[in-house]
């Protein structure tokens, strides 16, 4: 083997080779910065003075908000939206399916089957059961995914994948990343709200709708339908409004005084920016839920004022007014606390799933007609479904109960350039598992960030040595067959 002799060299060969790749390294940025390579939204691009600021959309966008509407407990599929009639007839078979619950895995079971008969519905003659007849009157703006899985069977780690993308807490929720992204666009309320059953929180409560390693700024913020919309944001009895004056110009004080500090201080930069919205949103907020303002024919279709759909359907209303005032990421909880409180069906399944199922039916149609009638819903991504669905066969020896399933449910999307009248993916004859098109729960999430106009693979917040994203280090695709 030969060696060149390095005093033979060019200049040229001398600092190609002892650059190390740096002037590589100069290049990709200035590339980058010309927009050659795809852009990364991160830590870095966003405003330490004004975090929420509104921020275009790094790609076309079809939706500006999203309202998530989350069955937490896991409804059964294969009795709301999946119809097997294949199982009509089976009930107490014992039958081979292998199953894996908070009952562990078995590998064969007692059939449960249907307990409500499914009807068509619209031009596209979707079967729905008796449990949604008012959903069912809104499939022709539906797009149903029928082969969504879960990498946990365990309602604490399922809701945090579906919330956040991660299995274990500490990361921001999706409504946290669309806000990270894209800001707000209304500087008086959050950008992020949670509404919860009256029952309570689900279980792990706002690990739910933190903001993780993001700064505060960005988290969910739960509100109320009756009373004061959020708890000691109220001003003190007695307070003038000099008092209020005075405490807007600290604040403002406070902001020019660390506007050096700021930009290596987010953590400060956050609560100044939580003072300002507290102190705005005293005034936006109660008018944001005064329903004084909708005619009776509006309370009527949603069910205001009346069991048991009064507590869901306020909340309902108040997400359609909350988006009409620029509010990015809308969640309501249909259930909480533990078992019957919520879809989490055990042990009496028709008495479980008629009861949310009531609660819920009219209101959520009410809201999709509300938001198609107002032209609002080509606007707006309405998300609806649990962290899991449940099994065909029984949990126990006796009873309707069925124990998690997180290997094939389903999911529905609507609004902001979904496809309405399709079914993509599939279960087996008994809605075991998913056979045809299996969806992975970050495809759901990329397809919310890509119609809200963000690049899924893109959207990258610096933390812990990674740019760390909401779908993963992986690329992830859309789920293309409900984009219209």
């Amino acid at each position: 083997m030969t060696h060149r002799n390095f005093c033979n060299r060019t200049r040229r060969e001398f600092l190609w080779e002892t650059g190390a790749g740096f002037g590589a390294t100069a290049l990709a940025g200035m590339l980058a910065s010309d927009g050659f390579f795809p852009s990364t939204a991160n830590a870095s691009t966003t405003s330490d003075a004004k975090p929420l600021a509104a921020k275009p959309p790094t790609r076309p966008a079809k939706a500006k908000s999203v309202i998530f509407l989350f069955m937490y407990g896991g409804p059964s599929h294969i009795d709301t939206f999946d119809y097997k009639p294949d199982m009509v007839g089976m009930d107490n078979k014992t039958v081979a399916v292998k199953t894996f619950g908070r009952g562990g895995k078995r590998n064969e079971g007692r059939i449960v089957e249907p307990r409500w008969k499914f009807k068509q519905y619209g031009e596209c003659g979707k079967w729905v059961s008796d449990l949604f007849p008012h959903v069912g009157e809104c499939v022709d703006d539906l797009a149903f995914l029928h082969s969504m899985t879960a990498e946990s069977p365990i309602h604490g780690s399922a809701m945090l994948m579906m919330n956040s993308g991660k299995l274990i807490s500490g990361s921001p929720a999706m409504g946290s990343w669309i806000n990270y992204g894209l800001g707000s666009v209304n500087e008086n309320l959050p950008g992020f709200v949670v509404m919860l059953d009256p029952s309570g929180g689900p279980i792990s409560g706002a690990k739910n709708w933190s903001s993780g390693y993001m700064p505060a700024t960005y988290q969910g913020t739960t509100f109320r339908h009756e009373g004061a919309p959020v708890l000691n944001l109220s001003r003190p009895e007695g307070t003038t409004q000099e008092l209020q004056r005075d405490t807007l110009d600290m604040l403002a004080r406070i902001n020019r005084r660390h506007a050096v500090v700021r930009a290596d201080n987010s953590d400060l930069a956050a609560r100044i920016a939580s003072y300002e919205l507290a102190y705005k949103m005293q005034t936006s907020a109660p008018e944001a839920v005064d329903f004084s303002q909708e005619s009776q024919a509006t309370l009527d279709m949603y069910g205001v004022g009346r069991e048991p759909t009064h507590h869901f359907a306020s909340q309902c209303l108040l997400a359609r007014r909350l988006v009409q005032r620029g509010v990015r990421f809308i969640q309501i909880y249909s259930g909480g606390n533990h078992i019957d409180y919520n879809w989490d069906a055990h042990g009496d399944l028709v008495y479980n799933h008629n009861k949310h199922a009531a609660e819920t039916d009219q209101p959520i149609a009410a809201l999709l007609h509300d938001l198609k009638q107002r032209g609002m819903l080509d606007e707006t991504i309405v998300v609806w479904g649990g962290e899991f669905g449940r099994q065909p066969t029984a949990e126990y020896a006796k009873g309707t109960g069925r124990d998690h399933n997180s290997y094939g449910f389903t999911m529905w999307l609507a609004g902001g350039g979904i496809k309405g009248g399709v079914s993509v993916g599939s279960t087996d004859e008994l809605g075991s598992q998913a056979i045809e098109r299996p969806i992975a729960v970050k495809e759901l999430h990329a397809t919310v960030l890509q119609q809200m106009g963000l690049d899924p693979n893109h959207l990258a917040y610096f933390y812990n040595g990674l740019d760390q994203k909401l779908v993963g280090v992986e690329h992830v695709d859309a789920i293309h067959e409900v984009i219209a």
